[in-house]
């Protein structure tokens, strides 16, 4: 794997073959995407535009990125074999920067950019080599000086820009939490928000949706286009999507369902079969699932993957084949405390809670809230009565539902209202 601070020049990159985690072509990389930061920091690699046999031109994230050698670009996980489609703020590496003269004392030329992984996974931009005119060469053309590495800071068109502009607007996205973007989505001019959502990652839309008013899930999720719309859906958490498509007009939700990923959209059709205010409502049907073999080492590094909330990755559920909700057997939970305090190669069915009885599908609100706080949980199993789990209730979806509607909006009129006061006073 890719060591941290290792430089990779990109121009080595193109055309290098990316194969899968069973050593597969898949495709070979054909550019590099990024986009620019604000507050003088290096743009960020997104990911790579990967050409298919086929010819077709998808994006693979940098996340799903292992390891970059001489030879090959190894990724982990699926990726999206949808076709690529370039959005407003993105930089293509290849296309846009690559030989592209610059303003020096000489004519200059972009001759190459280095790519540098910051943190795991996580890639910016770092050095530029340039190379200059020398003026007429041997014969009578121009000719080449030795190239020079410069910083990205030295490359204009590396630089954003200042302002409020829709580009500098998901610059400072990049780095903010969805409840913030949410925030300010919820303050733009209707003219301006829709340039930024258009321009927006499906997956950062999806969680700023998660955190507005309904109303405005509604009405932002019904002014895209439905096929953007269902991608949308598909980035939400089953739980949230199945509560904003319950409020859509049914020709609407129904249609929007049809285009979603056919995972995500059975996710979201077993959750709309419970009603809204139950543990089976409510759940999220993606909870950490391990089988009878798993080691307390296992567990916790399904329970360190960056994706997981705080309240899912806080237990683990140990359940017989198939790992999938709905899952096999149910055998029990494991609490993450526990798991940090055994050795790590302690069988996780040794470490089970037996006081722990699970939630069933069609347990109220009410009792789910009573449940959560006798036992002082913030994440807890549902089981069906065939005794399979089908999900995991976390105490932010209890509380969700035990606040009215419009709690969120509320909220953001109390942070309107405090930046007027401050503004007053300044």
């Amino acid at each position: 794997m890719v060591s941290k601070d290792t430089q990779v020049f990109i121009s080595r990159v193109l055309g290098m073959p990316i194969v899968d985690a069973a050593g597969d072509q898949v495709g070979r990389v054909k550019d590099v995407v990024c986009f620019l930061r604000a507050d003088g920091r290096a743009p960020r690699v997104k990911g790579l535009v990967a050409e298919l046999f086929a010819r077709a031109r998808i994006f693979v994230p940098m996340v799903r990125v292992h390891d970059i050698t001489p030879n090959q670009v190894a990724i982990l996980g699926q990726v999206d074999t949808r076709r690529f489609k370039r959005r407003e703020s993105e930089v293509l590496v290849a296309a846009d920067l690559l030989d592209r003269n610059i303003q020096r004392d000489r004519p200059t030329r972009i001759e190459d950019i280095s790519m540098t992984q910051v943190r795991n996974r996580e890639w910016e931009l770092g050095t530029v080599a340039l190379r200059a005119s020398t003026g007429v060469g041997r014969f009578g053309f121009g000719g080449r000086g030795k190239p020079e590495v410069v910083s990205w800071k030295e490359i204009p068109d590396l630089i954003l820009s200042t302002g409020r502009t829709a580009a500098h607007l998901i610059a400072e996205f990049t780095d903010m939490k969805a409840a913030d973007i949410a925030q300010e989505l919820h303050d733009l001019e209707p003219e301006s928000r829709a340039e930024v959502i258009e321009a927006l990652d499906d997956d950062i839309l999806a969680e700023a949706i998660e955190e507005l008013p309904e109303d405005e899930q509604i009405e932002l999720i019904s002014q895209l286009d439905t096929e953007r719309a269902a991608d949308v859906l598909s980035e939400m958490d089953p739980d949230d999507a199945a509560d904003l498509i319950r409020d859509l007009p049914a020709d609407v939700a129904e249609d929007l369902l049809q285009r979603m990923e056919p995972e995500e959209q059975a996710d979201v059709r077993r959750l709309m079969a419970y009603e809204e205010f139950t543990a089976g409502g409510m759940m999220t049907p993606e909870p950490i699932i391990l089988d009878t073999d798993a080691t307390v080492a296992q567990a916790l590094a399904h329970a360190r993957l960056e994706s997981l909330t705080p309240a899912l990755a806080s237990m683990v559920f140990v359940t017989r084949p198939p790992l999938e909700t709905p899952s096999g057997r149910y055998v029990g939970a494991v609490h993450i405390q526990r798991l940090l305090r055994e050795p790590p190669t302690i069988m996780v069915t040794t470490l089970i809670d037996d006081n722990l009885e699970p939630l069933r599908p069609d347990t109220p609100l009410a009792q789910v809230s009573r449940f959560f706080a006798t036992y002082n949980l913030v994440v807890a199993p549902v089981v069906n009565d065939g005794g399979h789990l089908v999900g995991a209730v976390t105490v932010d979806d209890v509380l969700d539902h035990m606040l009215p509607d419009d709690w969120r909006g509320d909220l953001m009129d109390e942070v309107d209202a405090s930046e007027v006061s401050e503004a007053a006073d300044v």
